[in-house]
């Protein structure tokens, strides 16, 4: 069956229930009745008056934790390449022989190549997680899980999880400073990593719940991020991470040329169409290229005295500056992209952390990214009715996370995808992509070298554009000519076999990933 952007949905995929095709981006949460749905219920956390919370090590904690074949364990991922905690746990797991487990990490990153062989053996069987690269990203693309994976966004998993679809036996959540009850942060310590907002509805709905941290202090530990009342274990070991290889070269503002062209371009869009104004939200993507755009959006926010409400999603130390300067009133922060924002989260009480389900979950009152006024965004892969891919390379193979692209390019009132007409000489705008993520609907313009290309759905921002002097372009055409550059490249080759489902936020299946031919 088709869904309503004409992707191919099996009607079945194995240990997949209720496949409900992708309808429209407000189709399903149009649907439902505030009050006719319940939150899945949480656990009560009942121990002796006498329980001792802190173990020595993982192993006296793993001795104590109810654990069972084909249970789902979780992770958060706010030490992205640094983290330390994964791979250590699931070992562990490992060499007592259990299987059949379920891995729903909010994101997956190099730093878990490691286990692939657990992959291979059958130690992990299934993986809900927004993201997946490297060596671990082949594995699923070749097949090797034995359950299809679930890519989801942000929001998504915050609803997954509150609505019940994943039920979380044992959660691991790595701490920069922990108490012995378990009140938590990531905001202080050696191994700080700033906000720990992906890991609050873990330690809210799952089973069982374990601190892990190299940095046990006395009661309380302020702020605390995760509370003591949800937490049953915390372990100490040595270290959760390197928090040096939290940040990378995406995350720092570009020096190259195309791009600063780029960013240039997007800013004088966003500029000229009455976005940048006194009390807008702003939010834009942790590349070099957007953050370039940020630097030209407080260029003109600094000559015309503008000062903007809040800023929201994962915050970059090049956010908490315009903060830090008055630029912005506020920043709500569900992931720090860099080490360096845990200064801030820590001592500026303008800088907020927010968990993912008010960041993004489209089944909650009020999310945080149907409040944005404008979001800057990259991509992998664009196509011609403005549907992106950030999740699947041009070899076929996962190598992309869907973050929370599909949230923000939904509630944002205007999006902005900034990416190169041709990356390595391989076409960015094409007739068609390998995988959506998201939908064309939500994306408003796409800027690139060659021009800003506004989504026919958007007329009254071509209407305001014309005459701006900025280069405007139809995004058919363009993608004609980036095709005569570059020629048509080799399309890789798929099986039938499903290995992933590509979840839009409301939990329909926007697209799938097939098995990657040898």
């Amino acid at each position: 069956m088709k869904n309503s952007i004409g992707r191919e949905i099996p009607q079945s995929v194995d240990g997949i229930d209720n496949i409900v095709p992708y309808q429209g981006e407000w189709a399903i949460v149009n649907s439902i009745k505030s009050g006719s749905s319940f939150k899945a219920p949480q656990a009560l956390k009942v121990k002796p008056v006498d329980h001792v919370k802190v173990c020595d090590n993982l192993e006296e904690c793993l001795d104590k934790l109810e654990l069972h074949d084909g249970m789902t364990i979780s992770f958060h991922h706010h030490m992205r390449g640094g983290d330390g905690t994964i791979v250590p746990v699931i070992e562990s797991l490992a060499k007592r022989g259990l299987k059949d487990i379920t891995l729903a990490s909010s994101s997956l990153t190099g730093a878990h190549e490691p286990l692939v062989p657990y992959v291979e053996d059958g130690t992990i069987t299934r993986i809900f997680t927004s993201g997946c690269r490297g060596k671990l990203g082949k594995a699923v693309s070749a097949g090797k899980l034995k359950k299809v994976a679930v890519f989801h966004s942000h929001g998504g998993r915050a609803r997954a999880i509150e609505a019940g679809r994943i039920k979380i036996d044992v959660s691991f959540i790595s701490a920069a400073a922990a108490d012995e009850a378990g009140n938590a942060t990531g905001s202080w310590g050696k191994s700080a990593c700033g906000s720990l907002g992906y890991a609050m509805i873990d330690s809210e709905y799952s089973r069982q719940v374990v601190v892990v941290t190299d940095n046990l202090v006395e009661y309380p530990c302020l702020p605390s991020s995760i509370k003591q009342k949800d937490v049953d274990y915390v372990v100490k070991i040595d270290s959760i991470g390197d928090p040096e290889k939290i940040a990378g070269d995406t995350t720092r503002i570009t020096k190259n040329p195309m791009d600063l062209r780029i960013a240039d371009l997007a800013a004088e869009a966003m500029i000229k169409l009455g976005y940048v104004k006194n009390g807008f939200s702003f939010q834009c993507g942790a590349g070099g290229a957007s953050l370039a755009v940020a630097r030209f959006i407080c260029d003109y926010m600094r000559k015309k005295d503008i000062k903007g409400g809040f800023l929201l999603g994962g915050i970059t130390s090049v956010m908490t500056d315009m903060l830090e300067e008055g630029l912005f009133d506020l920043a709500f922060d569900v992931q720090s992209f860099d080490a360096a924002v845990s200064k801030s989260i820590y001592g500026n009480e303008k800088h907020i952390e927010i968990s993912a389900s008010q960041y993004a979950n489209p089944l909650n009152c009020d999310c945080m990214t149907h409040k944005l006024d404008t979001v800057v965004l990259a991509a992998l892969e664009i196509d011609t009715d403005f549907n992106v891919n950030v999740l699947v390379g041009s070899d076929g193979n996962i190598r992309g996370a869907s973050g929370g692209h599909s949230d923000t390019a939904a509630g944002a009132s205007l999006t902005v995808l900034v990416a190169p007409s041709i990356r390595g000489r391989l076409p960015i705008v094409k007739k068609n992509i390998h995988t959506v993520v998201t939908p064309g609907a939500s994306v408003d313009l796409l800027v690139t070298e060659k021009g800003i290309c506004i989504n026919p759905l958007r007329q009254d921002l071509k209407d305001k554009l014309e005459g701006s002097g900025l280069p405007i372009r139809d995004i058919n055409e363009l993608a004609e000519e980036v095709e005569r550059i570059c020629g048509k490249p080799e399309e890789p080759e798929f099986e039938d076999k499903v290995v992933a489902v590509v979840e839009y936020r409301d939990g329909s299946i926007i697209d799938v990933i097939r098995k990657v031919k040898s």
